[in-house]
């Protein structure tokens, strides 16, 4: 297994399985394993901010029997421009392992890098590799299989979010398809490093993307460092909203997730995110489990 966890290709298919498997055991059983990271002490250093993120990985350290130690920019030198591999040599003297959430992924990854401890990536701008694996965990929990599912991704199909379940369908044979807007598709180029998949489509069809799909995802239409935006994605994204229209062409028992916070009646309507094809909260709580799995297969 890779020293980091940068995104899901850091992962092999059977890593993954290991992953996977090992957080379903979690979520049937929290006090499972409570004692692996005993007397091990793990940074959790955020840079941006967070509630599902920072409160699943505190409180899964803890249930792995470890320490967190929370940082944030304004507690650490990186705040007066000290270099991020500078403050990863000094870090990696102290602690047995570091969840880090940034900005620009370039950073995190020379972070990483420069870290002689394992380095979890718990978002950046271009990858957000945690989130999908516990959104797997819940896909397989629903359907009992992740190779064939069909899933519509709505929205900003350039995003962190996008880009990591394009990986996730890589990896796993999920027929994946995007639905988003002309400038916010993802680069084709992204595309071809992974080979240009075949059960990896791309439309700015709202209704075609979502035909016939097990599960919808959405995200927020303007995340934190897009506030300028706003405007503009807003109007973009409007013809995307994931509603009862939207889930009148997917199958029947459609299912849908969004990975939170979730704006109400933009990105998804609130009869939607209350309704019976929501499972939003069980996703939220998965986070937890997969991100156990994961320091405990890192740390």
């Amino acid at each position: 297994m890779a020293k980091d966890l940068m995104n899901l290709l850091d992962l092999t298919k059977e890593e993954l399985r290991e992953v996977l498997d090992l957080a379903h055991k979690y979520r049937e059983d929290r006090t499972l394993d409570n004692t692996s990271l005993s007397g091990k002490t793990i940074g959790l250093i955020f840079l941006k901010n967070s509630t599902r993120t920072r409160v699943s990985f505190e409180a899964g350290v803890n249930q792995l029997g470890g320490y967190p130690m929370f940082m944030d920019q304004n507690s650490l030198q990186l705040g007066r421009g000290e270099s991020f591999a500078d403050t990863a040599k000094v870090l990696s003297r102290y602690l047995d392992g570091i969840v880090i959430r940034g900005h620009e992924h370039e950073n995190i990854k020379a972070f990483a890098d420069a870290c002689t401890i394992p380095v979890i990536n718990a978002l950046t701008d271009t990858f957000h590799p945690c989130q999908l694996l516990a959104d797997m965990q819940l896909i397989e929990a629903t359907s009992g299989k992740l190779e064939g599912i069909k899933v519509a991704f709505m929205g900003d199909c350039a995003s962190n979010m996008a880009l990591s379940w394009i990986y996730a369908a890589h990896l796993t044979g999920m027929e994946l398809t995007l639905g988003g807007p002309e400038g916010y598709l993802p680069p084709q180029e992204f595309l071809d490093s992974i080979g240009n998949p075949s059960n990896i489509r791309v439309t700015t069809d709202a209704k075609a993307a979502a035909a016939g799909v097990d599960y919808i995802y959405t995200d927020v239409w303007v995340s934190m460092g897009f506030e300028e935006e706003a405007k503009d994605r807003l109007a973009s994204f409007a013809p995307y909203q994931v509603n009862m229209d939207l889930l009148s062409v997917a199958k029947t028992d459609v299912k849908v997730m969004h990975c939170l916070p979730a704006y109400r009646d933009k990105e998804v309507s609130a009869e939607v995110i209350d309704g019976p094809h929501s499972i939003i909260w069980d996703q939220a709580e998965n986070r937890l489990h997969a991100q156990k799995a994961v320091m405990k297969l890192k740390f």
